[in-house]
């Protein structure tokens, strides 16, 4: 499939700015959002990517939906993108904010192996990939506790997913998760795993996000890190999914 530059940097314009989103996008992020769809369509076939292939669709439930996030990191943070899967929220971070270092973390060497050729395609410096299970990530002395931001889309269960998360978090930063639509149920279960695990202040922010016909809702979880975590955790994850904190 070959897409006309034109056409899909209109639609990228147009969309952002209609979620106010404009302030974020110069006309090298453009060039590289469009290289990045024709890559990614590319070869969805191959590693499976996205169930979404309209390009219209896929900036507005793929970029402009990361974009949401961007908005909420601090200047030259240090992040870990949990399961980055085919580079969600990690690749539009990266090309977004020329400030922040991004690890895209995935246990599955087929994905990162993506995220990495794409990055590399790009010429983003300021993401690399790291092919490991998150709860061994988190024992990592080079990455427990070293991160400004942990964050995940569509990963896990919030109680598990805090286990994953949290270990990798400074205290002072702060773990964003990006979920559905059963985020305020997830939450009210998690209490109890988020203050274990060194979390307080867990809230919820409703991103919604329109490109003029089809608008989706997708809300986005804030917890700050308080406290070191517990040597205990993250727990081998057959513990984890087995008996949720």
């Amino acid at each position: 499939m070959t897409l006309n530059e034109k056409e899909f940097t209109s639609e990228l314009t147009r969309i952002f700015a209609a979620n106010s989103l404009s302030s974020l996008l110069n006309i090298e992020a453009s060039q590289r959002f469009y290289a990045l769809t024709q890559h990614m369509l590319e070869e969805n076939e191959k590693y499976n990517l996205t169930a979404i292939t309209e390009p219209e669709r896929i900036i507005l439930n793929h970029y402009a939906d990361c974009a949401s996030l961007v908005l909420e990191l601090p200047k030259r943070a240090k992040i870990i993108d949990v399961g980055c899967g085919a580079g969600f929220p990690s690749l539009p971070i990266a090309i977004l904010r020329g400030d922040v270092t991004v690890a895209a973390l995935d246990s599955t060497a087929k994905r990162t192996s993506y995220v990495e050729g794409a990055a590399r395609l790009l010429g983003l410096d300021n993401l690399k990939t790291l092919t490991m299970r998150a709860e061994d990530a988190g024992k990592s002395p080079e990455l427990r506790e070293r991160f400004d931001i942990a964050t995940a889309r569509a990963v896990a269960e919030l109680r598990v997913l805090s286990e994953l998360c949290l270990p990798l978090v400074k205290v002072g930063g702060r773990m964003i998760a990006m979920k559905g639509k059963n985020a305020e149920f997830e939450l009210s279960g998690a209490k109890r795993a988020i203050a274990t695990l060194g979390g307080k202040n867990p809230t919820v922010k409703t991103v919604n996000l329109t490109d003029g016909k089809e608008s989706v809702t997708h809300p986005l979880i804030f917890i700050e890190k308080a406290a070191k975590t517990s040597d205990k955790y993250p727990r081998p994850f057959a513990q984890i999914s087995k008996k949720p904190l």
